[in-house]
């Protein structure tokens, strides 16, 4: 049974200021949940219309599919809910790696897609401006699929963060940059995708060493651009197609 205390308290986790002030997200379906639960992160409760094999049953509360409904902030449920404990904030890595970095992503959608494409990739680190969607907003968590449980995502101004990148190559996504599947591309850069609708800010843009584009081959002139995630897709495979050759 789900109290009124404990709906009130998952409402709440949809809203940022919540998550902070309780240091809680949410996580649903028995794939997402089984992805953080195997990755150690701390389980508070774990509300499920039935028992899962891999969660010890004092953490489980047993409930309807009327109660979860209550709960979840999906238009249809899965079959489980579970709140985790934030983790504390990760710190930046210092390595020379293949990173990505994020100008002010708006869509959870487009960062929870992004987060599995950095985990499908091998990307262990996803760099994000200040403004982008907050990675534990439960429709992230669900577009990642789990690979949140995986990819540290660190928040950070982006100014300070690529001035002291100097060593490695920037590369930024652009509409007018070159193409991509004419360049060389390093095993290890930084790879800057920028917001929906305005691109890379001029305060980042500076810091790009190099303009790429994924050029249009269809007939059509289109005057709107890939979607982000659908362009962090074609553009991993293009850093990691070099580096296999």
């Amino acid at each position: 049974m789900v109290s009124k205390n404990q709906i009130k308290l998952i409402t709440s986790l949809k809203q940022k200021k919540y998550r902070q002030k309780y240091g809680l997200f949410f996580a649903e379906g028995t794939k997402v949940i089984s992805e953080f639960y195997k990755s150690d992160w701390k389980l508070q409760t774990l509300f499920s219309t039935n028992m899962l094999p891999f969660i010890s049953e004092n953490k489980t509360a047993i409930i309807s599919e009327t109660e979860l409904k209550k709960i979840s902030a999906l238009k249809t449920p899965q079959d489980a809910l579970a709140v985790f404990h934030l983790p504390e904030n990760f710190s930046l890595s210092v390595k020379n790696e293949f990173t990505v970095v994020l100008d002010s992503i708006q869509d959870p959608g487009n960062l929870g897609t992004i987060i599995r494409l950095c985990d499908w990739f091998g990307v262990s680190q996803l760099i994000c401006s200040l403004d982008t969607a907050d990675c534990f907003n439960p429709k992230v968590v669900q577009a990642s699929m789990g690979s949140l449980a995986r990819v540290k995502v660190v928040y950070t101004g982006l100014e300070a963060y690529l001035s002291a990148k100097n060593n490695l190559p920037v590369y930024g996504a652009f509409m007018n940059g070159k193409t991509i599947y004419k360049q060389q591309l390093p095993e290890n850069a930084v790879l800057v995708l920028g917001n929906e609708g305005k691109g890379i800010s001029s305060q980042v843009e500076k810091f790009v060493s190099q303009k790429i584009t994924i050029p249009q081959f269809g007939k059509h002139q289109l005057t709107e651009s890939l979607n982000v995630a659908t362009a962090a897709a074609i553009i991993l495979s293009e850093f990691h197609r070099a580096i296999e050759k």
